[in-house]
This record gives C-alpha cells, structure tokens and sequence, in this order.
C-alpha cells in the first residue's frame, strides 16, 4: 500500500522548512512569490492533499458551513445548494443544511451570539422572516453571507442579482410582445417581502417607461412563490372582466400553477395568455410549453457565497461588507412566442 504523502515529504523535496508548506497550502501571505512556486510544484509532483480535518481541530474549527433557506422543495433553492455544496466540498468543507421555513425565531436562532457555534464555522443564509434590524442585531463574530434581498451593513457580504432590472426586464418582454393587459403575481407588500416588492417596482418601472397605466387590479399578493398560489392567483386574474393577456410571476413555480389554471380554462398558452416566470428551474424546461424566464446566475451565486465565507472565516480580520450583484439573463421560450416550427 502506498505511503500517504505527508507536509514533511513536501517540504524536504521543496528544500523549506514544514511551516513554510504549512504557510503556502493555507494560503498566508508572509511567503516570497519564489518560494510559493516551490512549494505548489513539490506538492503536485508527490500529490500531497492537506489533512483538513486536522488542520480545522488545530485552529478550534469544525471544517463545516450551513446554509439555511426557507424551503428545500423550492427548486430554486435545492439547485443552488447542489452548487454550494460542490464548491465547499472543493475547500474541503461539509455542509449542513436546514429550512426555516420563513419561522423569525428559527431564523434568529442561526445568528444569535453564541448560538450552535460548535456546529459550523460560519453561515450562508436565505432570510425570509427577518428584517433587516434582526440581521444587524446578530452576534457579529459569526462569518455571514447573505443572500436574496437584505442589503449589507458592512459586517457581512450580500449576494443577489438585480430584481428591479430583472422585472423590468421580464415586463418589458411582454409589453414588446404588443400585450395589453399584463398582470403580476406574486407582491408581498409587507415587512419581509423586499424581493416581491422589489419585483413589482421593476414591473411598474417597465410600464411607466412606456407611458402605460399599470392597473391595480392586475397585481396580486400571494404568501409564497409556489405552484398553488400561482394557480389560484391565475384563476383571480381569469375570472375578471378584463382578464389579462400576459402575467409576470415572480417565480417559476407560480407560473406553472398559472398555465395550469389557464389550460383548464379551455385557454392557451400564449396565444390567449403569454406566462414569463422567473428562477430558470429545471422544470420549466420540460414544461408544456417551456417557460420564458429569468435566469439568475446561480452557480457564480453559490461558488461566490463559499469564497467569500471561506475568507471571513480564516481571516483575523474580518473584511468589509462585500454587494455582489450576480449576473442575469432572459431566456424565451414557448410560453411567450409559442413553439418554433422545424424547417
């Protein structure tokens, strides 16, 4: 059986000294660009993999991060931590992962000075029921990352994309489309409900633009982005006198419940109703028809997320609050200019 390569095999062949291995495989800076070069060259001739878990035990860590979302039925949300995971796993870290399922207190619980810190090393973490006075109210030694929209106060980083310029994006699409009527599903016009009303401000922005009165009526509350909501939201908007010709859902999931309710209603899609949704689930992309969507970038999202935990938790210093605006992306597809004929 062959011998496991150790730090000292590394450092006779490099000609240092095993601290200085140690310096250049955990990334400190106090090593000349020469030596590093070294140092990184006798560690892939000999294949040397640093022992993490002891190398966590000797600084009082628990190699692991968690990451706390409000639902893991929500694709969005299990797509993203497939991402996460592989990017910590890479830096050799586990992840633990819990739902809140948007509960204040079991929210709270991840942040609070001192809580389960024997646990994990630091968080990711999607609030849904904290505002932004809870989050400044946390135990402020705790590495975070947040992400969705709950601006940074400089003691944590932030990761989103633009929701406002995404709706606008989205309504535009629509509205390009000669619609009339365009609804929007999914305003959350309380507290916690920054992402919704962020959606919606987007939404307005686009009609305003273009010198179009945006009707109340058209827009509709829903208590969660899911398929439920969607559908029945989507029967509100049909049973109307005017009912619309195209609606924005503030998720995918809702604008599979609205072609759902649509369809049942003898109507098409998009010929009667145009449906543009928002996430780029995998679902949608086997739906009948396809959703046009909103594409956020979410593995430059998630490897963003562990990178930026990964240097909150090994610097001394914690490093300034960091706004990441993820890149984003329309795709169009069936539910919007129907299905394209094959030559």
């Amino acid at each position: 059986m062959r011998r496991e390569v150790t730090l000292r095999d590394v450092a006779e062949l490099a000609g240092v000294s095993s601290r200085t291995v140690s310096n250049v495989v955990n990334g400190y800076a106090n090593v000349t660009e020469h030596t590093r070069e070294r140092v990184q060259r006798a560690v892939e001739q000999l294949g040397y993999r640093p022992n993490v878990l002891a190398r966590n035990l000797a600084q009082g860590r628990s190699g692991q991060i968690a990451v706390v979302v409000p639902y893991l039925d929500t694709p969005y949300f299990s797509e993203l931590l497939q991402s996460v995971i592989r990017a910590a796993r890479v830096s050799g870290y586990n992840v633990l992962i819990d739902q809140t399922d948007g509960d204040p207190e079991h929210e709270r619980a991840f942040i609070a000075h001192g809580s389960r810190r024997l646990l994990f090393d630091g968080v990711i973490f999607s609030p849904l029921g904290l505002d932004q006075q809870a989050l400044a109210d946390r135990d402020r030694a705790l590495p975070l990352v947040i992400l969705g929209e709950r601006s940074s106060d400089g003691s944590f980083d932030h990761i989103g994309i633009d929701d406002v310029a995404a709706s606008r994006q989205a309504t535009e699409h629509l509205l390009d489309l000669g619609r009339q009527r365009v609804a929007a599903i999914g305003d959350q016009p309380y507290a916690t409900g920054e992402a919704a009303q962020r959606r919606t401000r987007g939404f307005r922005e686009a009609h305003a633009a273009r010198g179009i009165a945006v009707r109340d009526d058209l827009i509709i509350s829903t208590p969660r982005f899911n398929r439920p909501d969607g559908a029945s939201a989507m029967a509100h908007l049909l049973d109307l006198p005017e009912p619309p010709d195209a609606v924005f859902c503030y998720s995918d999931l809702v604008a599979l419940g609205a072609i759902r309710t649509i369809v049942s209603r003898g109507l098409r899609v998009p010929e009667d109703v145009a449906v543009i949704g928002y996430d780029d689930i995998e679902d949608g992309r086997f739906s009948n028809p396809t959703v046009t969507t909103i594409s956020p970038d979410k593995e430059m999202i998630a490897t963003t997320a562990v990178e930026r935990l990964l240097l909150r938790i090994g610097s001394a210093t914690p490093p300034d609050g960091l706004e990441v605006r993820a890149p984003h992306r329309l795709i169009i597809r069936e539910s919007t200019t129907g299905r394209v004929s094959p030559r």
